[in-house]
């Protein structure tokens, strides 16, 4: 173990089950996952309930949560282990215990140009919803997070790219950052005619 924090935890379940989390997993709310604002995705956390005692071990797998004071969300199987369902919430104690390295992701490029504007894109979406969702978690540490609309054979895609970015090893740079955390990015010449 080597950070131990006091947290204040809230968890979620039925209303996010089964869609997209931020990175890319489907969420099932009977797995002990959850989600935090900064800790790579594949972080390894213990949480214990300090009212109770009662600890579970979980895996980050999604961004949030989004409400003022709340520091981590946990899935409904995580929140039942340590016996904060009825609560809400709870004030607990991480302790990280590493990271599943199979959540780091290699750049995937799309473009032979070297010469700008390039974007990163870290997920496209048949759901707006999802799409807002991405951009939001992206935002807590990103600044030209930006969603872009396009018809494909009668389907629009919602896609959340990161830049635009002139330079191409400052994209690269970002990309393997991106993929450092968990994200899935693919590095492309910026499309400005959509």
């Amino acid at each position: 173990m080597y950070e131990r924090t006091y947290a204040v935890a809230s968890w979620y379940g039925p209303k996010f089950h089964g869609r997209p989390t931020s990175s890319g997993e489907i969420f099932n709310m009977y797995a002990t996952t959850c989600a935090h604002k900064e800790y790579p995705f594949g972080t390894l956390v213990k949480v214990t309930n300090t009212e109770n005692d009662l600890s579970a071990e979980c895996v980050v797998n999604d961004r949030g949560p989004f409400v003022e004071g709340r520091d981590i969300d946990l899935s409904f199987a995580t929140a039942k282990e340590i016996g904060m369902i009825g609560a809400g919430t709870a004030r607990v104690l991480l302790e990280v215990n590493g990271r599943d390295k199979s959540y780091v992701r290699s750049v995937a490029v799309r473009t032979s140009a070297k010469t700008g504007p390039f974007a990163i894109q870290v997920g496209a979406f048949t759901e707006g919803i999802n799409a807002i969702q991405l951009k939001v978690a992206l935002e807590l540490k990103y600044s030209n997070v930006y969603i872009q609309e396009i018809d494909v054979k009668g389907t629009t895609y919602y896609r959340v790219r990161v830049g635009n970015y002139d330079d191409y090893s400052n994209a690269h740079s970002i990309a393997e950052q991106l993929g450092q955390e968990g994200y899935q990015a693919l590095l492309m010449k910026a499309d400005l005619s959509i």
